[in-house]
């Protein structure tokens, strides 16, 4: 779209299914450089991007040209066909339905990109399920436990 001057980023954090540790050492750097590269297919700006065995989280700017959900089910879909078909895990692999998408003020970017770049040394002290919690909390949104999306 011409003319037309946005600002729009994103903090999604997404799982495997179940929310099960499947982000294994050994391909989670190629995995990461492979959203990477279907981001910028997309025509969409990577800010930041870190994983955890369990989770990933994505700092994105969109353009307005695409929606959220179909920007982040072309992430999953593509990546989630990717891991299967390197064959990295001995059962089909699937990123879990649904997650946590939360717009971000340009100004807290920053204090973002940190808080995403210390995942590892976060979640030695925090578990997924409380820091996916303290985000709902922090950005108010209302949400039922029994809603919450699966957590093993």
């Amino acid at each position: 779209m011409p003319n037309t001057y946005s600002q729009i980023y994103l903090h999604y954090i997404f799982s495997p299914k179940n929310r099960k540790a499947l982000i294994l050492p050994r391909f989670e750097e190629d995995l990461l450089k492979y959203i990477t590269g279907i981001i910028k297919n997309l025509g969409q700006k990577l800010i930041r991007i870190n994983a955890m065995p369990d989770h990933c989280h994505l700092l994105v700017r969109l353009k307005p040209a695409i929606a959220p959900a179909t920007f982040i089910q072309a992430v999953k879909s593509n990546s989630s066909r990717w891991i299967n078909e390197g064959r990295f895990l001995n059962h089909p692999f699937n990123w879990q339905t649904g997650g946590g998408v939360f717009s971000v003020s340009y100004r807290n970017v920053p204090a973002l990109i940190q808080y995403i770049d210390k995942q590892k040394e976060h979640h030695k002290k925090t578990s997924f399920k409380e820091e996916y919690v303290m985000l709902l909390k922090h950005y108010n949104i209302e949400f039922k436990e029994e809603y919450l999306l699966d957590f093993l």
